[in-house]
């Protein structure tokens, strides 16, 4: 024998709400004055229109500069407290093609300065740059492409 499960009572059932106008949502604000990485690759990112195979630093505010590292082997220690240089709210590392960490000693520059910095793999970290620049945040994207 089965059992049928009741139904719910009318006054349960959902109803439907009609929206006042049918304009649709924005979920990031299109912002002229932020650099985005628009597509990326094992070993190169697009930022804008511009196609960079090379280890890079870009920031919300308009800032594109070489990050001299070809491999992860190669960071040291003077690569983060360049980053603490940039007076960010956060910096954002991509190290690589998967998930390092730095020595804590190397972050210290980034501590005293009170910027908060989230490792991930490049390709994620491209991801949260663009959410977190779209938002209008002071971020800085570390992006390790690594080379042979």
């Amino acid at each position: 024998m089965t059992t049928v499960p009741p139904t719910a009572p009318a006054a349960a059932q959902p109803r439907r709400v009609r929206a006042a106008s049918a304009t649709p949502m924005k979920f990031q604000p299109e912002r002229p004055d932020t650099q985005s990485i628009t597509a990326y690759g094992p070993d190169w990112i697009g930022v804008d229109a511009d196609r960079v195979t090379e280890s890079v630093i870009i920031g919300a505010r308009g800032q594109r500069i070489a990050w001299n590292c070809r491999r992860f082997e190669d960071l040291t220690a003077a690569h983060f407290a360049q980053l603490a240089e940039l007076d960010a709210e956060v910096v954002i590392f991509g190290s690589g093609l998967r998930n390092r960490f730095p020595p804590p000693a190397w972050l210290q520059p980034l501590m005293a300065r009170r910027i908060g910095l989230e490792t991930m793999d490049t390709q994620a970290a491209c991801r949260t740059y663009n959410v977190l620049a779209g938002e209008g945040r002071n971020v800085v994207a570390a992006l390790l492409l690594e080379t042979e």
